[in-house]
């Protein structure tokens, strides 16, 4: 036993060692897939962060208390709540009136709080540019303030009163820009709008004829005790204004995740493309460790031994990249303080993400692997391709096909497999890629009560896609050259034969990169639907859909890459001398 097992090892850090170029391209393919999964399932945990170290340096409160009454009646129902059982400590209540800002020729829903100057116990916001509020003036939440283009010494109006803004600030008893909880008075439909705070003595005037509504935040002596408090049009708890903060990273959680799984589609084609391609070069070793004593067992051992490595190393490269990519890619709202920094993976994403690694490994390579491991001895010395199997329409079909034609389809009925993953690399990256087009023919109206503004959710949802695309991309490329190696690898002798029979060099370079083309085909015509289907299943609101004539023009880009990815090697390949190519034949 520690022999065999000691036989794998110099085995395995001999392959390792001698094949840099293709282990690299096992490693990235499946490293591309880890480490999108793990940006999808840390974007939550990672989002959060910021929102924790906003309520540790404003005293966030505990649970936010805002009555649909007002005046009176409002303060009235707020006055038992103070001495409610586990309130240790509250502030306020402070006036609140649903009004309109407006800034640069530009008008927009504003909730406007009046504040003391004094500090208070709870909720004291971080003024993060400027003064906290006097008056006359008035403190703009930072990403309202940014979403508006606004500065400090900018004259606003708000209520139809013109203010200068005297600075910005965060703050955790509200959810951040455009989620501040904005509504008509006595309306229970809340609708996006932003935070502004101003003088107490202010606010009155501000609101003119509209009764004043009220807020109350307060302090429990377990802040986990909130989660036991009704969450509804009046109140609100420290853990759902995280949550709401949280839906600004929702799209680009979405994108991601689904996104891992594409990747993890075109990662399992490329490795077992690259697999194929291995197997092929180590047929002759297999028949040599059969013919010294090795069994099926062992032959798989050795095999499987190798891709199982990669996968492991391609899960902790994976890891390391989504945790490293994660701050640069993750921006935090500019309503929040503090950073996403990086932290080691909750152990349930490890195991779910070196899952998947060993998964894509185990997958791609088991089927050639066990075909290597049932060869027969003499087959694998002889070190020749399984013939297709004839039939006579084919035969018949193919006696009036052009030559090139004809070189490509014998080369793909050789190998089926191999085609089979042309198809699937096509099929996802145009998925992939009309899914994006779908996306990006989207109009998203973001409008706060009178002004269109950036959506920030959109925004980060669009900068994942980006970076998605770009994987995606590049991920496909790389199978697309492995494809095209693999089968010129494997088509060399009967290339050669064909030559020799009188097909031309650009004949046999041609029918070679018709090869790879011709099964691209369906993949791109399925891709067309499956990306439409794709986005319907995880989109919503209405939808909108790209002209056929973008459709038909990414089907052909899809195409015309893989023509020109594989034009050149193919050319080269068949203009190899004959002689040569056949001398190194075995026989």
């Amino acid at each position: 036993m520690a022999g065999r097992l000691l036989l794998v090892c110099r085995l395995l850090v001999r392959d390792l060692r001698r094949r840099h170029t293709e282990t690299v391209l096992l490693l990235a393919a499946i490293t591309a897939a880890t480490a999108t999964l793990t940006l999808g399932l840390t974007l939550n945990e990672i989002a959060g962060r910021p929102y924790q170290q906003t309520r540790a340096a404003t005293a966030g409160p505990d649970v936010i208390v805002t009555p649909m009454a007002t005046g009176q009646a409002a303060l009235d129902e707020l006055a038992s709540l103070t001495t409610a059982a586990g309130v240790t400590d509250h502030s306020g209540p402070f006036p609140i009136a649903y009004l309109t800002m407006t800034a640069g020729g530009r008008s927009a829903h504003a909730v406007v709080e009046g504040r003391d100057a004094a500090p208070v116990s709870i909720d004291r916001p971080a003024v993060t540019d400027g003064t906290w509020v006097r008056p006359g003036g008035v403190v703009v939440e930072r990403a309202f303030a940014d979403a508006l283009g606004i500065r400090i010494g900018d004259m606003v109006g708000v209520g139809g009163h013109p203010l200068r803004v005297i600075g910005t600030a965060v703050t955790a008893a509200r959810a951040t820009y455009p989620y501040a909880g904005w509504h008509y008075p006595n309306d229970i439909l809340v609708e996006r709008g932003g935070l502004v705070w101003v003088d107490r003595g202010d606010i009155a005037t501000l609101a003119g004829s509209q009764p004043l509504s009220y807020t109350l935040n307060l302090k429990l002596a377990d802040p986990a005790a909130s989660t036991a408090y009704v969450v509804g049009p009046h109140l609100a708890t420290w853990q759902q204004i995280g949550d709401v903060n949280g839906r600004l990273y929702r799209d680009a959680r979405v994108v991601l995740l689904v996104g891992s799984w594409l990747l993890s589609g075109l990662a399992l084609a490329g490795v077992a493309g690259i697999v194929a391609g291995r197997i092929i070069g180590q047929r002759r070793r297999v028949g040599l460790l059969k013919a010294v004593g090795a069994g099926p067992a062992m032959i798989a051992a050795v095999h499987l031994a190798e891709y199982l490595v990669i996968g492991l190393a391609a899960a902790a490269t994976g890891l390391a990249a989504g945790w490293f990519a994660a701050p640069v890619l993750i921006r935090p709202s500019a309503g929040l303080i503090g950073s996403v920094n990086a932290q080691p993976p909750a152990l349930r994403t490890v195991i779910t993400v070196t899952a998947l690694a060993l998964t894509i490994a185990v997958a791609a390579t088991l089927v050639p692997v066990v075909r290597a491991a049932a060869t027969s001895t003499v087959h694998a010395l002889a070190d020749a391709a399984t013939p297709p199997r004839r039939r006579r329409w084919r035969i018949w079909l193919s006696r009036r096909l052009p030559t090139a034609l004809l070189i490509g389809v014998r080369i793909n009925a050789r190998r089926p497999r191999r085609a089979r993953l042309v198809t699937v690399n096509t099929l996802i990256t145009t998925t992939a890629l009309v899914a994006t087009l779908m996306g990006n023919t989207q109009v998203v109206r973001f409008d706060l009560g009178y002004t269109e503004l950036a959506n920030p959710r959109v925004e980060r949802g669009e900068k994942a896609l980006l970076v998605l695309t770009v994987a995606l991309c590049i991920l496909a490329l790389i199978n697309a050259v492995v494809s095209t190696w693999t089968a010129v690898l494997d088509a060399r002798q009967p290339l050669a034969v064909a030559r020799t029979l009188g097909a031309t060099p650009g004949q046999a370079g041609v029918g070679l990169a018709l090869a790879q083309l011709l099964p691209a085909i369906p993949g791109v015509t399925a891709g067309i639907p499956a990306g439409i289907g794709l986005y319907l299943a995880v989109g919503n609101g209405q939808i909108q859909y790209p002209s056929g004539a973008w459709l038909v023009a990414t089907a052909l880009a899809v195409l015309l890459a893989v023509a020109a990815l594989t034009a050149i090697p193919a050319l080269a390949a068949a203009r190899r001398p004959v002689a040569d190519t056949l001398r190194s034949a075995p026989t």
